[in-house]
């Protein structure tokens, strides 16, 4: 769990429930997106701490997806993206797949597929191969570097777990 997000309100301190109840409306309505990035991160940490088999992993999928879907600001979809794939949101990984051909900002798209390749996400390598041809620079290197990587993963067998991400 990092420390380097401000957690001025002490929200780790919270718990999980009451730290997803506090980070929602801010997620939600806040309009300082550097305020709405660091409630999205601790809301990331909840994930991790509560893991997969938890009901609040779920709720704390859907949020991602809501912000990848809602939000206005890149920098903060950026780091839903990286919330994605950090905490393994296999489920999300449409959601990844839509923002990374359909969102405006170059950013978001290249998160997105960088997401996709450090999840492992072979069933989406067609779909990667396509954002090759991005008008964006950023985003085409970020596809060919994602489709290398993951040739390269192809036959390795184990599990992607997030904190063993190489």
């Amino acid at each position: 769990m990092s420390a380097t997000v401000i957690d001025e309100n002490l929200v780790r301190e919270m718990s999980l429930e009451k730290r997803l109840e506090f980070c929602l409306p801010i997620i939600k309505k806040e309009k300082d997106e550097s305020k709405r990035w660091d409630a999205v991160w601790l809301a990331g940490e909840i994930a991790e701490i509560a893991g997969p088999k938890e009901p609040i992993f779920d709720k704390v999928a859907d949020l991602m997806a809501w912000i990848l879907e809602n939000d206005d600001n890149g920098v903060v979809k950026h780091e839903a993206c990286f919330q994605i794939a950090a905490r393994n949101m296999r489920e999300k990984i449409p959601d990844l797949v839509n923002s990374a051909f359909h969102d405006t900002s170059a950013l978001v798209k290249h998160e997105a597929i960088e997401s996709l390749g450090l999840m492992r996400a072979f069933e989406v390598e067609e779909e990667i191969k396509k954002a090759v041809n991005d008008p964006s620079p950023d985003v085409s290197e970020t596809a060919r570097f994602v489709l290398k990587r993951l040739e390269r993963l192809r036959n390795i067998t184990t599990e992607y777990v997030p904190s063993q991400i190489l």
